[in-house]
C-alpha cells in the first residue's frame, strides 16, 4: 500500500524552518523537528528523506522569501528609499525578535563550514543576492543623479551587506536597539 501524506508539506517546511532558525542545524534533533512540525517520524522521513534534506528545503524557502522581499524593495523604483527601507525593516525585525534568532541565512553562513556544498551554494547565492541588490540600487541612483558618482558601487554594496550582517548578528542580544539604529543610520548616510 503506497504511503499517503496527511499534512501540508509547505506548512511542515515552514515549521521546520522555525526550528532550524531558532536552534541551528546541529542542535535541531529529529525529535525537535517532529514536535515543531507536528509530523510523525515516518512521515517526516518519507516526505523529506531526513534532517539534511528538510534543512535544505527550509533554507530554500527562506531564500525565496528573501528574493521576494528584495524584489518588492526594487519595485519601489527609488534606490535610496529601497536601501533605507531595507535597513529600517531589518532593525524593526531585529527589535521584535523576542527569541533573538537573528537571520536564518546569516546564521547558516556562520556555521557553513559544517554543511555540504548544496547548503554552501544556497548561502553564497543568498548573500551575493543581497550584495547585488545594494549594487544595483547604487548604480541606478548614480545614473539618476540621486547618489553621488564618487561612491564605488561594488565596495559600497559590500559595506552595506556587512552592516546588515552586523545588525542581525549583534541584534541577537549583544547590541541595544539604539546601537542597531545607529548602524542603520550610518548605512543610510553612506548613500546620501
Amino acid at each position: 500500500m503506497p504511503w499517503e501524506k496527511s499534512f501540508d508539506e509547505d506548512i511542515a517546511v515552514e515549521k521546520a524552518m522555525q526550528v532550524f532558525w531558532k536552534k541551528g542545524f546541529e542542535s535541531s534533533s529529529i525529535t525537535d523537528l517532529i514536535e515543531g512540525t507536528g509530523v510523525n517520524r515516518g512521515s517526516l522521513y518519507n516526505a523529506f528523506g531526513g534532517k539534511q534534506s528538510l534543512f535544505v528545503k527550509a533554507l530554500l524557502k527562506y531564500d525565496v522569501d528573501r528574493e521576494a522581499m528584495l524584489a518588492r524593495l526594487e519595485a519601489l523604483d527609488d534606490p535610496k528609499k529601497a536601501i533605507s527601507t531595507f535597513f529600517d525593516s531589518i532593525v524593526a525585525k531585529t527589535k521584535s525578535d523576542q527569541h533573538h534568532k537573528g537571520c536564518f541565512l546569516f546564521n547558516t553562513a556562520l556555521e557553513v563550514s559544517t554543511h555540504d556544498e548544496e547548503v554552501k551554494e544556497i548561502v553564497t547565492r543568498g548573500v551575493k543576492g543581497i550584495e547585488a541588490f545594494f549594487r544595483r540600487c547604487i548604480e541606478v541612483g548614480q545614473a539618476r543623479g540621486e547618489i553621488r558618482k564618487s561612491l564605488d558601487p561594488k565596495g559600497s554594496a559590500k559595506t552595506l551587506l556587512a552592516l546588515i550582517v552586523a545588525i542581525r548578528v549583534l541584534g541577537r542580544g549583544v547590541f541595544s536597539e539604539t546601537a542597531l539604529q545607529e548602524i542603520a543610520d550610518e548605512a543610510k548616510r553612506l548613500i546620501e
